[in-house]
Protein backbone atom coordinates (compact mmCIF):
# COMPACT_ATOMS: atom_id res chain seq x y z
CA UNK A 1 0.00 0.00 0.00
CA UNK A 2 1.36 3.41 -0.96
CA UNK A 3 2.13 5.72 1.93
CA UNK A 4 1.67 9.45 1.42
CA UNK A 5 4.72 11.46 2.41
CA UNK A 6 2.82 14.52 3.47
CA UNK A 7 -0.12 15.53 5.66
CA UNK A 8 -3.41 16.52 4.01
CA UNK A 9 -6.94 16.96 5.36
CA UNK A 10 -5.85 16.97 8.98
CA UNK A 11 -8.69 16.11 11.37
CA UNK A 12 -10.36 19.03 13.13
CA UNK A 13 -8.86 18.11 16.49
CA UNK A 14 -7.61 21.14 18.48
CA UNK A 15 -5.25 18.96 20.52
CA UNK A 16 -3.49 17.82 17.35
CA UNK A 17 -3.77 21.02 15.32
CA UNK A 18 -2.36 23.15 18.13
CA UNK A 19 0.79 21.02 18.25
CA UNK A 20 1.32 20.61 14.51
CA UNK A 21 4.35 22.51 13.23
CA UNK A 22 4.11 23.00 9.48
CA UNK A 23 7.84 23.81 9.32
CA UNK A 24 8.97 20.64 11.09
CA UNK A 25 9.85 17.63 8.92
CA UNK A 26 10.49 14.05 9.97
CA UNK A 27 12.29 11.50 7.81
CA UNK A 28 11.35 8.04 9.12
CA UNK A 29 13.88 5.61 7.63
CA UNK A 30 13.91 1.82 7.87
CA UNK A 31 14.46 -1.41 5.97
CA UNK A 32 10.78 -2.25 6.48
CA UNK A 33 9.00 -4.37 9.08
CA UNK A 34 10.41 -2.20 11.88
CA UNK A 35 7.35 -0.32 13.10
CA UNK A 36 8.04 2.64 10.84
CA UNK A 37 4.35 3.02 9.96
CA UNK A 38 3.44 3.32 13.65
CA UNK A 39 6.12 5.96 14.12
CA UNK A 40 5.08 7.69 10.89
CA UNK A 41 1.47 8.00 12.06
CA UNK A 42 2.49 9.20 15.53
CA UNK A 43 4.89 11.89 14.30
CA UNK A 44 2.27 13.17 11.83
CA UNK A 45 0.64 14.80 14.87
CA UNK A 46 3.58 17.19 15.09
CA UNK A 47 4.89 17.85 11.60
CA UNK A 48 5.31 16.67 8.03
CA UNK A 49 6.45 13.05 7.83
CA UNK A 50 8.27 11.27 5.01
CA UNK A 51 8.57 7.49 4.91
CA UNK A 52 11.97 6.44 3.57
CA UNK A 53 13.27 3.03 2.51
CA UNK A 54 16.47 4.30 0.92
CA UNK A 55 19.48 2.15 1.77
CA UNK A 56 21.92 5.01 1.26
CA UNK A 57 21.49 8.13 3.42
CA UNK A 58 23.30 11.02 1.68
CA UNK A 59 26.24 12.88 3.20
CA UNK A 60 24.30 16.11 2.73
CA UNK A 61 20.62 15.83 3.50
CA UNK A 62 18.42 15.90 0.42
CA UNK A 63 14.73 16.07 -0.37
CA UNK A 64 12.81 12.92 -1.27
CA UNK A 65 10.93 11.67 -4.31
CA UNK A 66 9.98 14.39 -6.76
CA UNK A 67 10.29 17.26 -4.26
CA UNK A 68 12.37 20.11 -5.74
CA UNK A 69 13.67 18.01 -8.63
CA UNK A 70 12.74 17.36 -12.24
CA UNK A 71 14.27 13.88 -12.11
CA UNK A 72 11.97 10.88 -11.58
CA UNK A 73 12.74 9.43 -8.13
CA UNK A 74 10.76 6.86 -6.17
CA UNK A 75 8.85 8.66 -3.39
CA UNK A 76 10.62 6.74 -0.57
CA UNK A 77 14.16 7.50 -1.78
CA UNK A 78 16.36 10.54 -1.37
CA UNK A 79 16.84 12.61 -4.49
CA UNK A 80 19.90 14.70 -5.39
CA UNK A 81 18.60 18.13 -4.37
CA UNK A 82 20.30 19.22 -1.17
CA UNK A 83 18.30 20.88 1.58
CA UNK A 84 19.72 24.37 2.30
CA UNK A 85 21.90 24.52 5.39
CA UNK A 86 19.69 27.15 7.01
CA UNK A 87 16.72 24.77 6.87
CA UNK A 88 18.41 21.67 8.31
CA UNK A 89 17.30 22.50 11.86
CA UNK A 90 13.72 21.87 10.74
CA UNK A 91 14.49 18.25 9.83
CA UNK A 92 14.73 15.16 12.03
CA UNK A 93 16.21 12.07 10.38
CA UNK A 94 15.09 8.97 12.29
CA UNK A 95 16.25 5.41 11.70
CA UNK A 96 14.06 2.75 13.33
CA UNK A 97 15.22 -0.86 13.50
CA UNK A 98 13.93 -4.11 14.97
CA UNK A 99 14.66 -7.76 15.78
CA UNK A 100 15.85 -9.34 12.57
CA UNK A 101 13.31 -12.19 12.65
CA UNK A 102 10.37 -9.79 12.67
CA UNK A 103 11.90 -7.85 9.80
CA UNK A 104 12.59 -10.85 7.58
CA UNK A 105 9.30 -12.66 8.10
CA UNK A 106 7.13 -9.57 7.72
CA UNK A 107 8.77 -7.87 4.74
CA UNK A 108 11.24 -10.15 2.98
CA UNK A 109 10.27 -13.84 3.25
CA UNK A 110 6.47 -13.93 3.27
CA UNK A 111 4.26 -17.07 3.27
CA UNK A 112 3.64 -16.52 -0.46
CA UNK A 113 7.32 -16.16 -1.32
CA UNK A 114 9.86 -13.34 -1.60
CA UNK A 115 8.48 -9.81 -1.42
CA UNK A 116 10.33 -8.69 -4.52
CA UNK A 117 8.58 -5.33 -4.72
CA UNK A 118 9.68 -4.40 -1.22
CA UNK A 119 13.22 -5.62 -1.81
CA UNK A 120 13.39 -3.40 -4.88
CA UNK A 121 12.29 -0.47 -2.75
CA UNK A 122 15.09 -1.08 -0.21
CA UNK A 123 17.59 -1.47 -3.07
CA UNK A 124 18.50 -5.13 -2.62
CA UNK A 125 20.76 -6.86 -5.13
CA UNK A 126 19.43 -8.85 -8.11
CA UNK A 127 16.60 -6.35 -8.57
CA UNK A 128 15.00 -7.69 -5.40
CA UNK A 129 14.71 -11.29 -6.54
CA UNK A 130 16.20 -12.98 -3.49
CA UNK A 131 14.73 -16.23 -2.20
CA UNK A 132 14.72 -17.14 1.47
CA UNK A 133 16.00 -20.61 0.61
CA UNK A 134 19.07 -19.09 -1.03
CA UNK A 135 19.80 -17.09 2.13
CA UNK A 136 19.67 -20.27 4.20
CA UNK A 137 21.70 -22.35 1.73
CA UNK A 138 24.41 -19.72 1.31
CA UNK A 139 24.60 -18.88 5.00
CA UNK A 140 24.95 -15.22 3.99
CA UNK A 141 23.03 -12.01 4.50
CA UNK A 142 21.85 -11.77 0.90
CA UNK A 143 19.34 -9.08 1.86
CA UNK A 144 22.29 -7.01 3.12
CA UNK A 145 20.35 -5.94 6.20
CA UNK A 146 23.56 -5.42 8.15
CA UNK A 147 24.78 -3.05 5.45
CA UNK A 148 21.48 -1.16 5.68
CA UNK A 149 21.86 -0.90 9.47
CA UNK A 150 25.50 0.19 9.25
CA UNK A 151 24.73 2.88 6.67
CA UNK A 152 22.57 4.71 9.21
CA UNK A 153 24.32 3.90 12.49
CA UNK A 154 28.00 4.44 11.67
CA UNK A 155 29.33 7.99 11.92
CA UNK A 156 30.21 9.66 8.62
CA UNK A 157 30.81 13.17 7.32
CA UNK A 158 27.12 14.10 7.24
CA UNK A 159 25.66 17.56 7.79
CA UNK A 160 22.79 16.19 9.91
CA UNK A 161 22.38 13.85 12.90
CA UNK A 162 20.50 10.55 12.75
CA UNK A 163 18.25 9.50 15.63
CA UNK A 164 18.36 5.70 15.86
CA UNK A 165 15.36 4.18 17.65
CA UNK A 166 15.14 0.57 18.82
CA UNK A 167 11.57 -0.56 18.19
CA UNK A 168 11.46 -3.00 21.10
CA UNK A 169 12.21 -0.18 23.57
CA UNK A 170 10.24 2.58 21.86
CA UNK A 171 6.91 2.21 23.67
CA UNK A 172 8.47 2.41 27.13
CA UNK A 173 10.51 5.49 26.30
CA UNK A 174 8.18 7.70 24.25
CA UNK A 175 8.41 10.60 26.70
CA UNK A 176 12.21 10.67 26.57
CA UNK A 177 12.18 10.33 22.78
CA UNK A 178 9.74 13.24 22.50
CA UNK A 179 12.04 15.40 24.59
CA UNK A 180 15.08 14.52 22.47
CA UNK A 181 13.21 15.14 19.21
CA UNK A 182 11.84 18.42 20.54
CA UNK A 183 8.13 17.64 20.24
CA UNK A 184 5.29 17.94 22.79
CA UNK A 185 4.74 15.05 25.19
CA UNK A 186 1.01 14.31 25.02
CA UNK A 187 0.18 10.91 26.45
CA UNK A 188 -3.24 10.76 24.79
CA UNK A 189 -1.46 10.75 21.42
CA UNK A 190 0.91 7.91 22.28
CA UNK A 191 0.68 5.03 19.78
CA UNK A 192 -0.67 1.67 20.93
CA UNK A 193 1.47 -1.41 20.44
CA UNK A 194 -0.35 -3.88 18.20
CA UNK A 195 1.60 -6.79 16.75
CA UNK A 196 0.67 -9.81 14.67
CA UNK A 197 2.12 -13.20 15.55
CA UNK A 198 4.56 -14.54 13.00
CA UNK A 199 5.88 -18.00 12.36
CA UNK A 200 9.66 -18.24 12.36
CA UNK A 201 11.57 -20.96 10.54
CA UNK A 202 15.28 -21.83 10.31
CA UNK A 203 15.87 -19.90 13.51
CA UNK A 204 19.31 -21.40 14.23
CA UNK A 205 20.51 -20.74 10.70
CA UNK A 206 19.32 -17.14 10.81
CA UNK A 207 20.90 -16.60 14.22
CA UNK A 208 24.24 -17.65 12.76
CA UNK A 209 23.85 -15.50 9.65
CA UNK A 210 22.80 -12.42 11.59
CA UNK A 211 24.85 -12.86 14.74
CA UNK A 212 26.98 -9.80 14.01
CA UNK A 213 23.97 -7.58 13.26
CA UNK A 214 22.07 -8.85 16.30
CA UNK A 215 25.04 -8.07 18.54
CA UNK A 216 25.19 -4.53 17.16
CA UNK A 217 21.48 -4.02 17.82
CA UNK A 218 21.75 -5.43 21.34
CA UNK A 219 24.46 -2.91 22.21
CA UNK A 220 22.25 0.03 21.23
CA UNK A 221 20.15 1.91 23.79
CA UNK A 222 16.51 2.85 23.15
CA UNK A 223 17.78 5.88 21.26
CA UNK A 224 21.26 6.60 19.95
CA UNK A 225 22.18 9.82 18.17
CA UNK A 226 24.70 9.55 15.34
CA UNK A 227 25.99 13.12 15.34
CA UNK A 228 26.47 15.40 12.39
CA UNK A 229 29.98 16.45 11.52
CA UNK A 230 29.64 19.84 13.17
CA UNK A 231 33.06 21.02 11.99
CA UNK A 232 32.13 20.32 8.40
CA UNK A 233 28.79 22.08 8.80
CA UNK A 234 30.44 25.09 10.43
CA UNK A 235 33.03 25.27 7.65
CA UNK A 236 30.21 25.49 5.12
CA UNK A 237 28.45 28.22 7.10
CA UNK A 238 31.67 30.22 7.48
CA UNK A 239 32.54 29.99 3.79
Amino acid sequence: MMKLNFNLDRPNNPLINNNFNKDLNFYVCSSGGCGSTILFNYLSNFGNVYHIHDRYPPDKLCYTGNINTDQPVYEEWFNKTEIPENKLSNYRVIFIYRNIFDVIFSRFATPTGPNITHMKHVKCDNNGEIYFGDVIKSGKDLYKLEEFFDNYTIFKDRNYPIYCIKYELFFNNISAINRILGIPDIKSLYPIKNERKKKYTYVIELMNIYRSLTNKMNRMRFLEIIPANLKKANDVCDA
